[in-house]
């Protein structure tokens, strides 16, 4: 069985104000504390912990971080795997490419949202179904799952599995679907819009989104160790295809926490990450936890023994990848696994509400 990390806290540099005291930034390395100096019932951690390894009620999970005000208070890994170990990130991997756009846009390189797509690739010819709706498609279209084409994952014949079985032309087969619905109408998850975003970082920076990233959110946190899953044109797939550690995919999530900035430098802007996690786009019906999208963000439903009122801010990815942003109290857990039918893959949505929020002392 595991052990679970319960070390005292370290001195440490400070930086911004997210709890009882100014948190270390992990830039170098994260500083640890015990979930009960921060406020965690252990029990309740710990018997999430013994859940996990038990591997049934929460099978094929391969890590749980938690931190709390800027500490790291749990780090577990399962079934053989490390700290030092890359982990794919599978559709977390979105929400890097929305930081990725939101830099850019700091930076001068886009002018905005509302730019059409079309008009990043004004020299490749060949593109087909153009119409007066994908002509009105725009950036913002694609960051909030709204394209109007008819881009999907369901299944080895969708548009999806046969991009990924392509070696080039990722840019073309995108921007080449057929519309089925006005632009910015229609909620579709659409991992090809995302894909398409690496080129459109190309077309204005001279780099794809992998260096892009490299350089401008990468290298601030501290990130030294990445991969990219890239097609034989190096185009990376921003829709799934980044791996990092567990530990990194935690400083992203302190990154969001603290709105962008990080150890006194503004690395994604304060008003992209509020656009980023805002409600884009509303899911109906009995979608909850599921309440909402962002900018390649999910949201999901505040903490029912909290304020009822703020959001909890999710990446999520296939087969078990989480990273839970918690505003409220000042906390991020990761999850990374290797989860095989679709429950098994929701479940650490649960364990967040069944052990993880109840933890949290009021």
């Amino acid at each position: 069985m595991a052990a679970l990390l319960l070390i005292g806290a370290l001195g440490a540099d400070t930086g911004a104000q997210i709890g009882p005291e100014p948190i270390p930034w992990p830039t170098q390395e994260w500083r640890t504390s015990s979930p009960t100096a921060q406020g965690l019932d252990d029990a309740r951690i710990r018997e999430l912990v013994a859940l996990i390894v038990d591997n049934e009620q929460f099978p094929d999970l391969h890590s749980l971080l938690v931190v709390r005000h800027g500490y790291l208070v749990v780090e577990e890994y399962f079934a053989g795997h490390d700290a030092e170990q890359l982990h794919t990130l599978q559709s977390v991997s979105k929400s890097f490419t929305s930081a990725a756009i939101g830099i850019a846009i700091a930076q001068g390189k886009l002018e905005g949202v509302r730019e059409p797509v079309l008009g990043f690739f004004p020299d490749l010819t060949g593109i087909a179904h153009v119409d007066d709706r994908k002509q009105a498609m725009t950036l913002e279209d694609l960051l909030t799952m709204r394209s109007g084409t008819d881009y999907h994952e369901r299944g080895p014949d969708s548009p999806h599995y046969r991009l990924n079985a392509l070696s080039s032309g990722w840019t073309e087969f995108v921007l080449s679907r057929p519309m089925v619905a006005e632009p910015g109408t229609r909620f579709q998850y659409d991992s090809g819009g995302v894909i398409l975003m690496s080129a459109i970082l190309k077309s204005r920076t001279g780099v794809h989104a992998d260096v892009w990233l490299e350089q401008h959110l990468f290298a601030p946190l501290g990130i030294t160790s990445s991969s990219w899953y890239r097609n034989a044109e190096g185009h990376p797939h921003t829709g799934g295809g980044l791996g990092l550690r567990p530990r990194d995919m935690a400083k992203f999530g302190l990154l969001y926490l603290q709105r962008g900035r990080w150890d006194g430098r503004q690395v994604v802007p304060e008003a992209w990450v509020e656009a980023s996690t805002a409600r884009h786009h509303v899911f109906g019906g009995d979608s909850r936890p599921w309440i909402g999208y962002g900018y390649l963000w999910w949201i999901l439903q505040p903490d029912p023994q909290g304020d009822g009122q703020t959001d909890i801010l999710a990446a999520c990815g296939a087969h078990g990848q989480y990273i839970f942003v918690i505003p409220e109290h000042a906390m991020v857990v990761v999850v990374t696994g290797g989860t095989t039918n679709n429950d098994d893959e929701n479940a650490p949505i649960g364990f967040l509400y069944s052990h993880v929020l109840p933890a949290v002392e009021r």
